[in-house]
């Protein structure tokens, strides 16, 4: 089967060398095995997300000298298809809606967990009717996938880690994660996956830091009847203080570098010293 990767950015800000790894990695494995890479621009919060970056990443891209292959997929062009997965999950009763504030989460929670640990259900039995009465309050509210209901139905989940082999995949320490809110129709785990495999994807390379959500992403694939690809997880690059390149940071960027005087080459050695898993780039 031919390997087909991607590399999915949001356009919240100008790309860095964290970025550029990731983009080259997916790039580097498709081109070496003769398959297709795809590019994907997932603008989903339109809060945060802007035109001007969309156009940045196509530009800094081109810049580093990557291709790929197809148009690329716009995923606020396809808020439509991320609704009917989203009605599919409510058909087996799998969605319920939670109106919890961050507040409310972190009391219930208590201070030494933090508003990180799992979401602890509060919203789990409220019932249909009085949902319904909140939402047509307009109460601002979010989707919650039912954990428990859905590893049932789903059964033992594992995925293949390139250079690991199979391993198991267990989303119960998630929690009732959420699917989509009321200002963002449909959350980053639920459109990653509908992507992955209405586009094909075979291998998704990224940045370890999202290796804990792939539980969740095999989860909602088993669910869904969506292939399950396998699943390459980089290392990550940090600046000289150990921590990871953010662009909450404001971590240099590619542009930043290039008006510097670096070249693509200089970029490439970067990262290639900093990743040990990324040789010859």
């Amino acid at each position: 089967m031919s390997i087909v990767t991607r590399f999915a950015p949001s356009p919240t800000g100008y790309l860095h060398l964290g970025h550029a790894a990731s983009a080259l990695t997916g790039w580097r494995r498709a081109r070496e095995a003769g398959g297709r890479y795809l590019l994907r621009i997932e603008d989903i919060d339109a809060t945060r997300c802007r035109p001007e970056y969309t156009t940045a990443i196509v530009e800094d891209l081109a810049w580093l000298g990557l291709d790929w292959d197809g148009d690329i997929r716009i995923q606020s062009d396809h808020m439509a298809e991320y609704r009917a997965a989203l009605d599919a999950l409510d058909a087996m009763g799998l969605l319920y809606p939670c109106f919890c504030t961050r507040a409310e989460i972190t009391a219930a929670l208590g201070a030494p967990h933090g508003y990180d640990a799992p979401y602890p259900g509060i919203c789990r039995h409220l019932g249909r009717s009085a949902s319904a009465d909140r939402i047509t309050q307009g109460d601002p509210f979010a989707l919650r996938l039912r954990m428990d209901v859905a590893i049932r139905q789903a059964g033992v989940l594992r995925c293949h880690e390139v250079g690991e082999g199979w391993i198991a995949a267990d989303p119960a320490p998630l929690g009732d994660v959420v699917l989509a809110r009321k200002d963002i129709p449909a959350s980053y785990h639920l459109c990653v996956t509908h992507d992955d495999a209405v586009q094909g994807v075979t291998l998704v390379t990224r940045g370890a830091d999202l290796r804990a959500a792939t539980p969740i992403h095999v989860l909602l694939q088993r669910l869904m009847g969506w292939p399950v690809p396998a699943y390459a997880h980089h290392a990550l690059l940090t600046d000289p203080a150990g921590r990871r390149l953010a662009k909450r940071d404001r971590a240099a960027t590619l542009r930043d570098l290039r008006a510097s005087g670096m070249t693509q080459a200089d970029i490439k050695q970067i990262i290639s010293c900093r990743i040990g898993r990324i040789a010859s780039l």
